[in-house]
């Protein structure tokens, strides 16, 4: 048996362009689905798979968030006083202890890859998870926990994967894997963002990962012949395969909204809602008169409902 990671990197230094003016002012990642925000989201799916110390590569502009997993005293006594038990229990799952939690700067674009070798002094010799916050996985057991459960056994490194239209394939590390119909199998090959006819599949790679600490010689090397540019994590994924390392893909059982984009955010709010007892038939009922209505344009009443 494989140790399982007991850390993760969350890359969080991203500007959210496609969400200004929102993320003018706050985090992308602090945008909430209904009552948490996106990272809330990616660290209790952390928390599910037995990651302990949580680390955080983030940018200038990401005091909101930082404070956001600090101890509110003030509000915590207000709650209780106010004998509010179960919004003082939600508050206090928000908190994470102290030496759990670790910020790293990332001063300059360059990258997920980038993003993760920032993190190298606090990884040290073991297995680490990367989580990306804009990817929102639900199913009946956490995508991050199964995908541990199978590194127990298989080591090597390991990527979440589910197939995408043909059309987004040149959006994603896309993968060739041995046996796609497995849950779990060995890849062949990885190819970052390929052109569609030269792509080796459709079967593309999410944003979950376990990788071996090997990976950051991986992303060094890559550094030195960047230039300046982007430095991905898939290619340094790739380097080490291609030198003799495994590497499995991991088809994860759920539905994945990227919320990096807007539609994806709206259709993962409608899930959400859709899926919390309380909120379900009033919005069914809404989205029903809704859709009854022609769009604007086509004489839709300019009120709302």
């Amino acid at each position: 048996m494989h140790k399982p990671p007991t850390k993760a990197i969350f890359p969080v230094a991203g500007l959210g362009t496609r969400f200004l003016p929102a993320t003018k002012s706050i985090p992308k990642e602090m945008i909430t689905l209904i009552d948490r925000p996106l990272i809330q989201y990616a660290v209790d799916e952390a928390r599910a798979a037995g990651i302990t110390e949580f680390i955080f590569v983030t940018a200038r502009g990401k005091s909101a968030l930082e404070d956001y997993f600090d101890y509110a005293p003030a509000l915590e006594a207000d709650l209780q006083k106010r004998d509010k038990p179960d919004l003082l229990r939600a508050v206090q799952n928000t908190t994470l202890q102290s030496g759990a939690i670790a910020y790293i700067r990332q001063n300059r674009a360059r990258g997920l890859g980038h993003a993760v070798w920032c993190a190298r002094h606090l990884i040290g010799n073991e297995p680490f998870a990367v989580i990306l916050p804009d990817d929102i996985i639900t199913g009946a057991e956490p995508c991050l926990q199964a995908m541990v459960e199978a590194y127990q056994h298989s080591g090597g490194s390991m990527v979440a994967t589910m197939s995408v239209p043909p059309a987004q394939v040149s959006s994603y590390g896309i993968v060739d894997l041995a046996n796609p119909a497995e849950r779990i199998a060995p890849v062949r090959d990885l190819v970052e963002k390929p052109a569609v006819a030269a792509a080796p599949s459709n079967i593309a790679v999410i944003g979950r990962y376990i990788l071996p600490p090997a990976v950051f010689g991986a992303l060094e090397r890559l550094a030195a012949s960047a230039r300046g540019g982007e430095i991905e994590l898939t290619n340094a994924i790739a380097m080490q395969l291609r030198q003799g390392g495994k590497v499995f893909g991991y088809r994860f059982k759920g539905q994945r909204f990227d919320c990096g984009s807007k539609v994806g955010y709206v259709k993962a709010t409608l899930h959400m809602a859709l899926t919390t007892p309380d909120m379900r038939e009033e919005i069914r009922s809404a989205l029903a008169a809704l859709l009854d209505q022609p769009l604007r344009g086509e004489g839709a009443p300019k009120d709302g409902l």
